[in-house]
């Protein structure tokens, strides 16, 4: 799906494409499967405030995935949103997406209690692409977070 220039035209399943790296605060990260515990493999259904998604990447707080972009990108459109498994009200996280070093989406403090919250982030003339997840504030215990059906659009 990839050439050497970044993706190829069209929209593509984010989890569908290569990652350049991925750091996750616990266990792999997990492409379409929630973060679960340490093994690869091990999630569940994505799954946020009760809805499921059948497309995603299952991270948990402090994670960094980076994807080549080649500058032949437009947009990221994605859900976020603390995982189901984490228990209720349990996690906080922030979201963030930067395009090369500048950050072009945040979603600001969500917990476990929240509905998944839609970023969308233009990406032109991006080399790198970077998903980051931090812990809200209060340690990383339940931090397991969701990027949920995430579509990136290429030129």
């Amino acid at each position: 799906m990839t050439c050497g220039n970044g993706p190829a035209a069209g929209t593509h399943a984010l989890s569908d494409l290569s990652w350049t790296s991925a750091v996750n605060g616990w266990g792999p990260v997990e492409r379409d499967r929630s973060n679960a515990e340490q093994a690869a493999g091990d999630g569940r259904t994505l799954t946020v405030n009760g809805t499921t998604y059948a497309k995603g990447l299952g991270t948990h707080a402090g994670s960094t995935i980076t994807y080549y972009l080649g500058g032949s990108c437009t947009t990221l459109t994605t859900g976020v949103g603390v995982d189901d498994e984490s228990g209720g009200a349990n996690g906080s996280v922030v979201f963030q997406i930067y395009r090369d070093g500048t950050k072009v989406a945040d979603s600001g403090r969500l917990t476990g209690a929240d509905a998944s919250r839609d970023l969308t982030a233009a990406l032109t003339g991006g080399l790198e692409l970077r998903l980051v997840v931090t812990d809200g504030g209060d340690g990383i215990n339940y931090d397991h977070a969701d990027w949920t059906a995430p579509r990136l659009t290429c030129t």
